[in-house]
């Protein structure tokens, strides 16, 4: 039954759909535009705290500076020699002001361009005279250094630059970084606060999605008007869903008791009352046909409850093969690793794979051939097994490609001369999106139908 088998799964010419790909959360978002408005606002707020601030501090430091050299261009004015020596001293060890001669050698270095130091600048030659020099650096010496003259001599008055306010780079950069963490904290509170109703919205809807009803109650006291309402309605519809999922479960068991009944006794008065040999295989065949088309019925409408665990690919399908192990009109090839494993319930998984096979085995033959070929093989991907089966047979037309998997529907006369329900492709398809995979059909480039089944490996 089993062959080695030499085909690749790159054969194909359409390859499984892939996964949607993960968006950014909503708790990102709303972290990332929380933060951009707090910390723009924390740098508008500084730049005009700072553009106010410092007309004001120019003014108050060129005062202040004034009235310095003011006091010592007085006191050394009208002192005497010997007073003079005592006062300049006094000034270098008390205030940390120098005074010293001015040369016509001296090289100095203005204050500065920017905004504060020209507008110091702009004060002290109002209040001093246009004459009067403000330097940073004289002769390489750093510093606050205002030229002046008593009489025709000229003098220089040096004080620490921090007269004109300290440095505050360092001490903006700091109370900038404290505010930005603060508010980066504060915009992660505010969207995990947004987020979390809507992240137990999510959870409860794909717990409901799995068929657990019991995970879909949520808080219908929550302290938020709109909160509270979507809670509220998305209560009333999992309880109505919960009732008519028990609604239909108890009808589909009725439907399927009350026509499965009558089907025995068909059955049973056929092989006791028909005579014809032929006539009762013929009606019997027929009674098998509507019972396995119940069958098809129930799995189809079979709630999607999958138990997950960790299974071997090849037992999967080495336990298919032995179900249809009767039909001599199927020669099926497996290429499969027996350490291959994957994560899927045992149960559904074998019955989707069952499914392909049969509907392989009826639309799969090859013109003229007696038989349906089917090679199946596998590989993994990063985290995903991809098991592919290819038939023989004549392929289908792409425009009917995705309508194959619809409830009901047969595509055309190459394929559909069987009398089946029309839901085993349907059937495999729910099945292997339960498993949290994907299933899709795609024509291959050397003929023939391949079924692409993607599922997370174990």
């Amino acid at each position: 039954m089993s062959k080695p088998h030499q085909s690749s799964l790159e054969n194909s010419s359409a390859p499984l759909d892939a996964l949607p790909t993960p968006g950014i959360s909503l708790f990102w978002r709303t972290f990332f535009f929380l933060a951009v408005l707090l910390l723009v606002s924390i740098v508008t707020w500084l730049q005009t705290f700072s553009s106010l601030e410092s007309e004001p501090r120019a003014i108050q430091n060129a005062q202040q500076i004034a009235s310095l050299v003011n006091l010592s261009h007085a006191g050394l004015r009208y002192a005497d020699a010997i007073a003079r020596v005592s006062l300049i001293k006094t000034l270098a060890e008390q205030e940390g002001v120098s005074i010293s001669h001015r040369k016509p050698s001296d090289r100095y270095v203005p204050l500065g361009s920017d905004p504060l130091s020209q507008r110091i600048s702009e004060e002290l030659y109002k209040r001093m005279g246009s004459s009067t020099l403000v330097a940073k650096s004289v002769n390489g010496q750093p510093g606050l250094w205002v030229g002046f003259h008593i009489d025709e001599e000229g003098y220089w008055l040096q004080t620490d630059l921090e007269r004109i306010g300290p440095a505050r780079t360092s001490t903006w950069a700091i109370w900038l970084s404290t505010a930005a963490v603060l508010s980066l904290a504060g915009a992660a509170f505010i969207a995990g606060l947004i987020n979390r109703p809507l992240k137990q919205l999510s959870y409860a809807t794909s717990r409901m999605r799995e068929g657990d009803f019991d995970a879909r109650l949520l808080d219908e006291q929550a302290t938020t008007s709109e909160i509270r309402e979507v809670n509220i309605g998305f209560n009333r519809m999992a309880e109505q869903l919960s009732k008519m999922e028990t609604d239909r479960a108890v009808m589909m068991a009725g439907i399927s008791h009350d026509l499965r009944t009558p089907l025995a006794r068909l059955r049973l008065e056929t092989e006791m009352s028909v005579s014809d040999e032929s006539a009762r295989a013929h009606m019997a065949a027929d009674i098998s046909q509507l019972d396995a088309i119940i069958n098809k019925f129930m799995d189809y409408a079979r709630p999607d409850q999958t138990q997950l665990e960790t299974v071997h690919l090849n037992e999967i399908v080495e336990a298919a093969l032995y179900t249809i192990a009767d039909n001599k009109d199927l020669d099926v090839n497996v290429k499969i690793s027996p350490e291959l494993t994957v994560k899927a319930d045992k149960v559904e998984l074998l019955r989707a794979i069952t499914n392909l096979l049969e509907n392989a085995r009826r639309y799969g033959k090859s013109p003229g051939a007696s038989f349906a070929k089917v090679d199946i093989e596998a590989k993994t991907s990063g985290q995903w097994v991809h098991l592919k089966m290819l038939d023989h047979g004549a392929g289908v037309p792409e425009d009917s490609l995705r309508k194959l998997t619809r409830p009901f529907y047969r595509g055309d006369t190459a394929r559909t001369s069987a009398t089946g329900a029309g839901l085993g492709l349907a059937i495999v398809e729910k099945t292997i999106a339960s498993m949290g995979g994907v299933f899709s059909l795609a024509n291959a480039d050397t003929g023939g139908l391949a079924a692409h089944i993607k599922l997370r490996q174990g």
